[in-house]
């Protein structure tokens, strides 16, 4: 493998070894790389973390850990805003639906998947074919080994990998701070540099009712990061577009991300609006505002990184320069004009597709909860090979643990969020599209929203499992709102999926396989495909950089953000939990807080453990800079930095705020 850059979410069956060595004298072993996947961890709910001790005790953010902070909160008892700490074990808190995922082997199928597919086959059979010689790949696997077992596309289509992982569902929150010092200056600070957040919190995983135990674990620095160190990521990031062409990127910039923007900034508002309305719905919106608000920031800075001229001119180079690279041949030539010409055929159903299919349309758990209660009538009783990828038996437990979670869902909140969306629905289809009239029933937004979560009884987790195990009966017998709704759009939205996976998505995967053989043969295996959220490996110098003529360090301090705190009155977002503001005598405030390096990473990345050469963990990832916002489509290290806590900033939080000794000990063996 080889690398002319530090840029690259490199799969961990093929680093850049000879990169590493010659840039940077470092040797990366077996040993070190093994140590690093088994020691890694991925969280259902959508972010990375890392083991950090023998007894399961794993490391993540705050803010990765805010969903369950926030389930298992009620009325007096803030786990996400006022923080919580376990001192002994039998008072860790179950939480009621994560997961996570500790991957355990890397397998190339990319033959087997590609010799079901044709040459003769019509997009909507070479589809079918590739779903059916996928799901089967997992089922064998899923018999053979017990572990969940997926099938991840690489390059766009170009290769395809089966991902064996170890699951564990019984997870119990250690450690999280409060909210006011893990984000630590809020959205105004969102994707800025200097930052000083505890963006972190611990979790055990547990099986049989015990922790379990993790012989590979990434050891805890005590000191962290040095300037100019060489560092690592070990982490799940979530989707990046870098080897897209340069159509697609426009329909991105001038379609997909001004609609995206404009339905995150609705939510926002009614979210904002909800919250405001009482400290307890402020408490019960929080998670999903944080959410909204983080998204809507990302896609944002997307967006303007479309909209530079040297973000484009750059894209176009690279394109011409792989067809340089091809000869211009006509594989060549008709993968990109392919790619544009579906472009233009997406744009006539991408909205409804969007709204009804992926569910843009109803912003509550509550209809996610109807629509796979529907769709596993229609789909359990067909041979798995046919079914909808999510309802393959692979996927099958993961999805009854999260579908059948006793978490709680706010009444109030889920009107608000569906009158939200109901009428961002009408908004962007009209009120006079049949499908606008048929999802409102009679009714304006507002009272259709109230009518569906009045009348529904999906939030008790004993129905969910009632019309689930009912089968198609169940179902058809069903006069719940929520369920009445799913049913009645579900032809057209299926339609819609389908038009989807024949207009669009195999398509483009024929032409991006097309693509990632010309780039094979012209550059080898020098590039890193996009990111899928599965486990990676990016690397980078720790290191500051020059803004606006000001030079950044490479670290902010504890003195830094008392500093902010007082020259901002003290007020939120820059407001200090009373813990830090009394306890501020005993902190080392020269202890550094936050760091930045060049390592490559994106969304889905937080939590991701930093490691030295030694593998030690010096750091947990949280955040990008907004320079590193471009880091969707290309890679930079000019100004973009990842952001990452610093190992030595919470032993130091740990044992003299909070006080947590038998956390430090665990972490240190001190």
């Amino acid at each position: 493998m080889t690398a002319s850059s530090d840029e690259g979410m490199w799969l961990l069956d093929a680093p850049p070894r000879d990169y590493l060595r010659k840039q940077y004298g470092f040797e990366l072993t077996d040993a070190w790389l093994k140590n690093a996947m088994l020691a890694s961890v991925r969280l259902n709910s959508g972010g990375s973390g890392g083991f950090v001790s023998p007894d399961g005790l794993l490391v993540t953010n705050h803010h990765v850990a805010a969903d369950s902070a926030q389930k298992l909160s009620k009325p007096g008892f803030d786990l996400y805003n006022d923080g919580f700490y376990a001192e002994t074990r039998d008072k860790e808190l179950k939480c009621p639906d994560l997961e996570i995922n500790v991957l355990q082997k890397i397998t190339d199928v990319t033959k087997e998947v590609n010799a079901a597919v044709k040459p003769e086959m019509k997009p909507a059979e070479a589809f079918a074919a590739r779903r059916t010689i996928m799901g089967k790949i997992e089922q064998d696997s899923l018999k053979e080994t017990g572990l969940r077992s997926d099938v991840v596309t690489l390059y766009n289509g170009g290769a395809y990998h089966l991902y064996q992982y170890k699951k564990y569902t019984d997870v119990r929150l250690v450690f999280s701070p409060e909210k006011a010092i893990a984000s630590f200056g809020g959205d105004v600070d969102n994707f800025e540099f200097p930052r000083m957040n505890l963006d972190v919190a611990f979790f055990r995983a547990y099986e049989n009712d015990k922790p379990i135990k993790t012989p590979n674990y990434f050891k805890w620095s005590e000191t962290g990061p040095k300037e100019n160190d060489l560092v690592f990521v070990t982490g799940h990031p979530g989707t990046t577009q870098r080897l897209e062409t340069l159509a697609k990127l426009k329909h991105r910039r001038d379609y997909t991300l001004p609609y995206t923007l404009y339905r995150l900034r609705t939510l926002e508002a009614a979210l904002s609006q909800f919250g405001m309305q009482s400290p307890e719905k402020a408490r019960q919106a929080g998670t999903d505002q944080h959410s909204v608000a983080n998204a809507r920031k990302a896609f944002s800075g997307q967006l303007q990184g479309l909209l530079d001229p040297a973000i484009i001119e750059q894209k176009a180079k690279s394109e011409a320069s792989l067809g340089d690279a091809a000869g211009n041949d006509a594989a060549f030539k008709n993968a990109i004009a392919q790619i544009a010409d579906i472009q233009a055929k997406y744009r006539e159903f991408e909205k409804p597709f969007g709204l009804l299919e992926t569910g843009q349309a109803f912003f509550s758990p509550l209809f996610g909860i109807a629509r796979h209660c529907v769709r596993m009538a229609d789909e359990l009783p067909k041979d798995p090979k046919d079914r909808l990828r999510e309802y393959r038996p692979s996927n099958l437990d993961s999805l009854k643990f999260a579908l059948f979670s006793p978490a709680p869902i706010y009444p109030e909140l889920e009107r608000a969020k569906l009158t939200a969306s109901l009428t961002f629905l009408a908004e962007n289809l009209g009120g006079d599209s049949e499908i606008v009239k048929l999802v409102l029933a009679g009714k304006n937004p507002a009272s259709r929203a109230d009518e569906l979560v009045n009348g529904t009884k999906l939030f008790d987790p004993a129905e969910r499992k009632k019309l689930v195990d009912g089968g198609k009966a169940a179902i058809d017998a069903s006069k719940d709102p929520m369920i009445l709704l799913a049913k009645a759009i579900d032809a057209e939205a299926r339609k819609l999926r389908t038009r989807y996976e024949n207009e669009v998505e195999e398509p483009e995967r024929q032409a991006y396989a097309a693509l990632a053989d010309i780039r094979f043969k012209a550059l080898g295996s020098s590039v890193a495909p996009d990111a899928t959220f599965t486990l990676r490996l990016a690397f980078g110098t720790v290191k500051g950089y020059e803004v606006g003529g000001e030079k950044l360090p490479f670290h902010t301090t504890f003195g830094g953000a008392f500093d902010k705190s007082t020259q901002l009155g003290g007020k939120e977002p820059f407001d200090l939990p009373k813990r830090w503001l009394d306890g501020k005598a005993k902190l080392d405030l020269e202890t550094p807080f936050n760091f930045i390096s060049t390592a490559d990473t994106i969304g889905g990345n937080s939590g991701s453990p930093v490691l030295n050469r030694d593998g030690e963990l010096v750091g947990i990832n949280f955040d990008r800079n907004r320079h590193g916002l471009v880091r969707n489509f290309v890679y930079t290290d000019l100004q973009a930095r990842h952001i990452a806590v610093h190992s030595k900033s919470v032993l130091e939080a740990l044992r003299k705020l909070y006080p947590a000794a038998p956390l430090v000990k665990e972490l240190t063996g001190k």
